[in-house]
């Protein structure tokens, strides 16, 4: 299937290792430009290095998505190297492990930061651009745990579902302005990333970070035009919620 991309530029955050990586690497395996972002210089210089050797067009540039002022900067970037900017797939890393009666404001102040307004903020840098365009695509990287909490990541538990909230009436409003710009959410569950090894592992069978990157270059792409305001759960079928 021909998802076309090729041509289309895309912003990725924390896009250094993981699950932001498998997904740089899957969009830019379909043809599109990408700009690749996180925190470490050195590891972003590599996943840079990478994707040129295959032939994709990069620009990576080191920041923290968590800093107010960062998705904006980052944008405009993208705009000022490529011209146009067709998609945003906005990610961070998880907050810290804690109980929901353990974490303090500091804690919480930081998780809605890093967690849940930084991908305000890229979606309301970005629109406007692909309003221009007439064509936009939105993918938020949450996790599965907004269809079911888990016990000891009450941060993200608290910064994912409280995404999930915005996204969905912020896709609403999106679809009533026209064109062809969607906003969705694709929700990991356990895969072999840095961020499970933090964690811990987890029981049971853990997923490839390539297969999940797929996932989120489909929504990305052409092909899921009529895909607004879902949030898809890729977690080889861990939860049992409904």
């Amino acid at each position: 299937m021909d998802l076309g991309l090729e041509g289309r530029v895309a912003l990725v955050t924390a896009s250094s290792s993981g699950l932001g990586r498998a997904s740089a690497e899957a969009l830019a395996a379909e043809g599109a430009k990408v700009v690749l972002t996180a925190r470490g210089e050195s590891k972003l210089r590599q996943v840079e290095s990478d994707l040129s050797q295959r032939g994709a067009e990069v620009l990576a540039i080191a920041d923290d998505i968590s800093r107010p002022d960062a998705p904006a900067a980052l944008v405009a970037a993208a705009m000022e190297h490529f011209g146009h900017l067709d998609i945003v797939v906005a990610n961070a890393g998880g907050p810290p492990q804690g109980r929901a009666l353990e974490v303090d404001d500091d804690a919480i102040h930081q998780a809605l930061e890093t967690n849940m307004l930084a991908s305000v903020r890229l979606v309301r840098a970005a629109l406007p651009h692909m309003t221009e365009r007439g064509w936009g695509r939105f993918c938020c990287i949450a996790s599965y745990s907004i269809v079911q909490p888990l016990p000891n990541l009450a941060l993200s538990n608290l910064a994912r579902t409280a995404l999930w909230a915005w996204a969905k009436t912020a896709a609403a409003d999106i679809a009533r302005q026209g064109g062809s710009i969607t906003l969705n959410l694709v929700c990991p569950g356990p895969h072999t990333t840095p961020r499970m090894v933090e964690l811990g592992g987890m029981a049971g069978s853990m997923g490839d970070p390539a297969d999940f990157g797929r996932v989120v270059a489909f929504l990305c792409s052409s092909s899921a035009s009529f895909v607004n305001g879902a949030a898809i759960v890729v977690d080889g079928g861990s939860t049992t919620a409904l």
